[in-house]
């Protein structure tokens, strides 16, 4: 791409296999703000195709638009973007955490001797860690227990055990 070269919205979403109208919402979300011809058509240069990755890059990393949008554009002020980032990195580890509970339950349930996993000590160990005691006032009913309460039906402090106890 020579620098005086530009492309339209929809060469641009081709380049990054996207659809147009997820670069309009970045841009009504204050992400992208290409400049436009005389007949209003936007027009995207090198430095748009840079924005572009690193929103992408963002996004895979589990980052919100709203917070790519502080990072990028937001105050130059090191600590709140630092604060951003490590909060960011707290909820990474959380969901790593979850998920790594749930592999183990699942490798524990694939492995398991039990002819009925649900007859497994381990994993009626793990369910009964999952339901919500009545004094800690959770409400029954759809979408509570396991699921509902944020987490997985592997997520607890107990999935590691469940994998050491094939």
């Amino acid at each position: 791409m020579k620098s005086s070269e530009d492309l339209s919205i929809g060469e641009l979403a081709a380049r990054f296999g996207l659809a147009t109208h997820v670069l309009r919402h970045w841009e009504d979300v204050g992400l992208l703000a290409p400049p436009r011809r005389g007949n209003g058509r936007r027009r995207y240069g090198r430095q748009d195709l840079a924005r572009v990755a690193v929103i992408l890059l963002g996004k895979e990393a589990g980052l919100s638009l709203e917070q790519m949008r502080l990072l990028l554009d937001g105050p130059a002020d090191r600590d709140a973007r630092r604060a951003l980032y490590r909060e960011h990195c707290d909820e990474l580890r959380r969901r790593i955490a979850g998920a790594q509970a749930s592999l183990a339950l699942v490798e524990h349930a694939m492995e398991c001797g039990a002819d009925d996993f649900t007859r497994c000590p381990d994993f009626q160990a793990k369910v009964a860690a999952r339901v919500p005691d009545r004094s800690a006032g959770v409400r029954g009913g759809p979408g509570a227990g396991a699921a509902g309460a944020g987490g997985s039906v592997g997520a607890g402090a107990g999935a590691a055990g469940a994998a050491r106890g094939r």
